[in-house]
């Protein structure tokens, strides 16, 4: 969707970006990142030809953005940059509906796609659109932002580090927000950052950037932080790459270990035979469909009944498309000697344990 070929951009004798050549996929989300003075935000203007190139092509949707009338292009891309930039004087409606009246869409079309996006970006209508700007929060602001920069259906969306001038709070509920948008809309994203940590969380691909706009890597999150390229890309992702890596790293149900089980109408006189005769102290309880029921202590299957009336919830899970870290920090979260592992429908997979977290972190570096 944007192709980048040899970019140069000059001012003076100086280098700000020096022959960047870079593919970004069609509804990829691509994360500039690097050190001030890299050339990152450089780089995402002259895409939309707010700065113009000294040397080289870009190309958007196969088109070479160099013909094509400026104004005209960046109606086709939308911009959200950190400061937001909202017109004050503006109902947060009228914000979102720019565009749209722009490229000149009757008002009916208009005011529902204004509806649209506002209940995209998790904002009611009924309550936002005749607000000003000035009557939101930061991270209200943030968010008619990013819904006026959808406002004509752009393909590409360009974002300027949005979310650097928020408290960290609303910065991870932000992002965390933006990457459910993004699994609904599929925009192809350029994404500038100065934070590693946000680069992980978001990118598909990463850009990182050195000193005078230079390419030093550019690949997914999980390889850069398992293979950097040079002694440069490593102190950049920090000495802790290990541990951010398994934001990025998914559950492989390979890793999963199966602890002992007893099915949910077991009588308790059964269970303490079955536990004593394998030795438990614990077995995870499962009903007829093997969904998650909590677990039963050996200490607590003492007398009659059923195993349902004695059980225990289990606290510590997570589903099987999360991520190593998720079920790191429920370990940690519950004090839990491991972690259920469970399937859309609350099936019970497997456990993660100490050893085989460990495992699995080891075997995603070494990929």
């Amino acid at each position: 969707m944007i192709r980048l070929e040899h970019v140069t951009k000059r001012y003076g004798g100086e280098l700000a970006v020096d022959d960047l050549s870079l593919e970004v996929g069609r509804g990829e989300l691509c994360v500039l990142v690097g050190p001030s003075g890299c050339g990152k935000t450089t780089t995402m203007r002259m895409i939309n030809r707010l700065i113009e190139p000294t040397g080289g092509r870009i190309f958007l949707d196969g088109e070479d953005v160099l013909t094509l009338d400026p104004v005209l292009l960046r109606r086709r891309i939308g911009y959200v940059i950190q400061q937001i930039g909202l017109f004050p004087h503006m109902t947060i409606g009228d914000n979102v509906a720019t565009v749209p009246r722009l490229v000149g869409w009757k008002p009916p079309k208009v005011r529902a796609r204004v509806d649209e996006l506002l209940e995209l970006v998790g904002l009611a209508p009924g309550d936002f659109r005749d607000r000003y700007p000035h009557q939101l929060s930061g991270g209200q602001r943030q968010r008619v932002g990013v819904a006026r920069a959808l406002g004509a259906d752009p393909d590409v969306l360009l974002m300027d580090e949005p979310f650097g001038a928020i408290d960290p709070i609303t910065r991870d509920r932000l992002q965390d927000e933006f990457l459910r948008l993004q699994g609904e809309v599929r925009k192809t994203v350029v994404f500038v950052t100065h934070d590693i940590e946000e680069a992980v969380k978001l990118g598909d691909r990463i850009a990182i950037l050195r000193q005078g706009g230079v390419l030093a890597q550019y690949d997914t999150p999980a390889r850069i932080l398992g293979s950097p390229s040079s002694e440069f890309v490593a102190d950049f992702v920090g000495a802790d790459r290990a541990l951010k890596r398994l934001k990025v790293t998914e559950i492989d149900p390979a890793d999963l270990q199966q602890p002992p089980v007893l099915p949910l109408g077991l009588t308790l006189a059964d269970a303490r035979r079955h536990m004593d005769a394998d030795a438990l102290d614990f077995a995870v309880v499962l009903d007829a469909e093997r969904r998650l029921r909590g677990y039963l202590a050996r200490r607590r299957a003492e007398g009659d009944g059923l195993v349902g009336e004695r059980l225990q919830r289990l606290e510590a899970w997570v589903r099987i498309d999360q991520t190593l870290k998720d079920a790191f920090g429920e370990m940690l979260l519950y004090d839990a000697g491991w972690v259920a592992v469970l399937d859309g429908q609350d099936r019970f997979l497997g456990v993660l344990t100490p050893d085989s977290l460990y495992g699995a972190t080891r075997r995603s570096i070494a990929r």
